[in-house]
């Protein structure tokens, strides 16, 4: 089953468009995704580009998993193609959310690994090989530290590494941060807070072997990755690495140099999307990063110098220029810079972008003309809301779909508490009370002629008869409200389980929490099951 997404709240109408009325929004983007014929062309277009800047990163990507001990054949073949002359990435990315973070990063990896193995199908003269680019820069630890999940009553539980912290509190890139030994504390949280399964003590352990104290946030991310999709041959990259900073030096210069004419392409892009849509990045004067003291800082040009945000220093023109050419690995690129480091050290001929990226990249087109870099085709990843079986029971038995549940969770109150409240408890009684009435009325006309006495005693037969009614009400409205609580309860379950927080599911649910049920193997249910093809919201029955 497929939801439309514009059926669904919440959803932009750039990414709407994006998808289905694309003519909208082709001047923000080189190529349909949709437009197959003209993928051959583009593919060339991006191995000849390749070809031209003779760059090789097979043996780099080698390095990196070094620290594996054994690697499928798969990937160590795709690792060995990408230096190939007819060698094309398939790449996606993320920031390093703990334990993977929502369900969305597997999506969008199931969706890179599908896509190239479609194409490889398709286009037998060419090699594609999917790539997922660790977001191992960032500095945003409130976004990656915690996870949610449903407990045994079915009730949101967020799971927290340490307190959210403040803006000025940790400034330094995610991936370098190392786990000390609360991590164990966030275990414990985790143990308490999923169901007993046959599943659950073999997944905890494997997570806890892979989150640890004394690892850091990429070397544990990437050992997630590793043990879900090593076998797909999906290859891991960590771009914050020394040797990566040395190859993107180019990159990083020509964004200094050049950073005024960057800067006034980009915010004019950004006016003309703010007239009719929205600008999902606010353009930053210069597209890079600075770190020092365990910081990550904005450069930001004044007069003429660059300074640092927040920081008191500052480089010349001169200076920051030997600085890159000495130091490149102090420097990373903002969000809008991101993809054209990324399409410059890979062959890429598709990005998988969730709804924020296809509008943002909404924006960055300008800089792939500057940076003479060839776009990848920005294909939307897979989207999905897993149901379980007893949850379709619930939703069948009062009529309910995916939209009602979509809708939240006051229009589903609204709806079941109304098909179950028509027979009015008051009315009933109400009515149970006049006819009794009635019925003691021409009882006592009739007995007045055989004994008055015997008449007048109906009355007191008659509150006797309407105390036990009251009684029975009583009773009635005590079984109609707790009806309505367990209903009540039901419906809490449902939100939280396919709507949490008033959100999709695959953005506030943890994989973990399905794979705990279902199995350790749970992925390759969702391999199996997740459609890349479809472009709209999946409904899965699990």
């Amino acid at each position: 089953m497929f939801i439309n997404f514009g059926d669904i709240p919440k959803n932009y109408n750039l990414f709407l468009d994006y998808l289905y009325e694309f003519e909208n929004v082709a001047e923000f983007y080189k190529y349909n995704f949709r437009d197959k014929e003209k993928y051959p062309e583009i593919f060339k277009s991006i191995l000849k580009k390749r070809a031209e800047s003779n760059l090789k990163i097979s043996d780099l990507i080698s390095n990196q998993y070094k620290y594996f001990n054994s690697i499928s054949d798969k990937t160590n073949k795709n690792i060995k193609q990408l230096d190939q002359p007819k060698t094309l990435a398939v790449v996606t990315g993320q920031q390093l959310g703990i334990l993977g973070g929502p369900l969305y990063t597997i999506y969008k990896i199931i969706t890179a690994i599908k896509l190239a193995a479609n194409l490889n199908e398709r286009y037998t003269e060419y090699n594609f090989v999917p790539v997922f680019w660790m977001e191992s820069d960032d500095h945003d630890f409130n976004e990656v530290h915690q996870i949610n999940v449903l407990n045994n009553e079915n009730a949101l539980v967020n799971i927290k590494y340490k307190d959210d912290v403040s803006d000025d509190e940790i400034r330094s890139s995610v991936g370098n941060l190392i786990f000390d030994e609360t991590i164990n504390e966030f275990f414990s949280q985790l143990d308490q807070s999923l169901r007993g399964t046959e599943f659950k003590e073999k997944i905890i352990s494997n997570l806890k072997e892979i989150y640890q104290s004394g690892k850091t946030f990429k070397q544990s991310f990437r050992e997630l990755l590793f043990w879900l999709f090593d076998e797909y041959g999906l290859i891991i990259f960590d771009p914050s690495q020394d040797e990566v900073k040395q190859i993107l030096k180019p990159i990083f210069l020509n964004e200094i140099n050049n950073f005024r004419t960057h800067t006034q392409k980009l915010v004019s892009v950004s006016a003309t999307l703010e007239d009719v849509y929205h600008a999902q990045v606010k353009v930053k004067p210069v597209n890079l990063f600075y770190h020092i003291e365990n910081g990550r800082y904005s450069i930001e040009p004044v007069d003429e110098v660059f300074k640092l945000r927040r920081k008191r220093k500052q480089f010349t023109k001169e200076e920051i220029i030997q600085e890159i050419n000495e130091h490149p690995e102090r420097f990373s690129p903002n969000v809008l810079l991101r993809p054209i480091t990324q399409d410059y050290l890979f062959p890429t001929a598709f990005y998988i972008a969730g709804p924020s990226e296809i509008s943002y990249f909404a924006q960055i087109y300008p800089l792939y003309e500057f940076f003479d870099i060839e776009p990848p085709v920005i294909y939307p990843r897979s989207s999905a809301t897993l149901v379980e079986k007893s949850v379709l029971g619930f939703m069948e038995k009062y009529d309910l779909t995916m939209r009602d549940v979509f809708l939240g969770v006051d229009h589903l109150k609204e709806k079941i508490l109304s098909s179950v409240t028509e027979s009015n408890i008051d009315t009933i009684f109400d009515e149970a009370s006049k006819n009794l009435n009635l019925i003691f009325d021409d009882l006592k006309e009739k007995l007045f002629i055989v004994d008055k006495t015997i008449s007048d005693s109906t009355n007191r037969y008659r509150e006797k008869v309407l105390f036990a009614l009251n009684e029975l009400k009583s009773k009635a409205e005590k079984a109609h409200e707790s009806r309505f609580e367990t209903i009540l309860r039901q419906i809490s379950k449902l939100s939280n389980l396919l709507f949490p927080n008033e959100n999709l599911q695959e953005r506030e649910l943890n994989y973990f929490y399905f794979a705990n049920k279902f199995g350790e193997d749970f992925y390759k249910k969702l391999y199996e099951e997740l459609s890349i093809s479809d472009f709209e919201h999946q409904i899965i029955e699990i």
